[in-house]
């Protein structure tokens, strides 16, 4: 498994430090062809990285990639919270107060309109970013788990977007760096989760993807204002009508989970601190 992302050196109040614990899981997967059952073993790695008021720190920055519109998912299930419900209401769960109403963390770093972003930090961000979009993108492609196989082709695909995106980087005479580890480490966990763990790779799926079409466009947009004389990219633009791509993702979420036991939909749960720590680390580019 691979670790959780290691603490850098921070720039103000912006550093971003791992949890202090990460839940490691593996899964043992049966009858495939129609429907899938994981029955997850867990064990519990302790990981020394980070006091508590930096870790504070780190699902703010990461909560405002996610806060704008993660909107209420569309009930699609009778009698019963749809699965994306649930997992919306976690996610909100580490956002700060002014961020969302359901927040319930209490504010450690200055707010995004006073970020201070460089060209090169972007730059390494969009590159690790693409990784692990593209890393997505591979897996459900492949369908190592059958069901992987309903997120192909969704509409929120990122990886050409980005393509696009860091050679008008190059045309401007900026030289693009390989990934580094944050991405490739966060692009090696999402290879792991989806063949050994699918209801914790599940997690990361859902929260890197909707977290980018809310905040992570109001992010995009500051940094575009900042350095960029207002560009946008591509990787901040949708081809159809964004929600209904959205509202279909989800849809799908809630059907697979559907077959899920209460226990592994409570696994798949349990993973979004750590989706937000890693996706932290790709954010944290942008400032260093």
């Amino acid at each position: 498994m691979a670790p959780p992302p290691a603490s850098l050196s921070a720039h103000n109040a912006l550093s971003l430090l791992a949890p202090a614990t990460a839940r490691v899981s593996s899964g043992r997967w049966s009858s495939l062809s129609v429907s899938v059952s994981a029955r997850p073993v867990t064990r519990v790695v302790s990981v020394a990285l980070a006091p508590a008021a930096a870790v504070t720190a780190q699902r703010r920055l990461v909560a405002a990639a996610a806060a704008t519109e993660m909107a209420p998912a569309a009930s699609g299930e009778e009698g019963s919270k749809p699965f994306v419900e649930e997992m919306r209401a976690v996610a909100m769960k580490l956002h700060t107060k002014d961020q969302a109403r359901e927040g319930e963390k209490e504010p450690e770093a200055p707010p995004v309109a006073k970020w201070e972003p460089s060209v090169e930090g972007y730059l390494r961000f969009l590159v690790d970013s693409k990784l692990v979009f593209q890393t997505l993108e591979d897996i459900v492609e492949r369908a190592a788990v059958p069901w992987y196989a309903e997120f192909r082709n969704t509409g929120l695909e990122r990886s050409e977007a980005l393509k696009k995106d860091l050679e008008w980087f190059r045309q401007q005479g900026h030289t693009i760096p390989e990934p580094s580890p944050p991405g490739t480490t966060y692009a090696s966990l999402l290879e792991e989760l989806s063949e050994k763990d699918p209801q914790a790779f599940i997690c990361h799926f859902y929260n890197v993807y909707f977290a980018h079409t809310a905040g992570g466009r109001m992010i995009g947009k500051k940094v575009s204002e900042k350095i960029l004389n207002k560009k946008e990219l591509e990787f901040y633009k949708w081809e159809g009508n964004l929600s209904q791509l959205l509202q279909n993702v989800r849809n799908k979420l809630n059907e697979v989970a559907s077959s899920w036991s209460r226990e592994e939909k409570d696994h798949c749960l349990e993973e979004t601190e750590k989706s937000f720590a890693y996706s932290g680390g790709l954010l944290r580019h942008i400032f260093t």
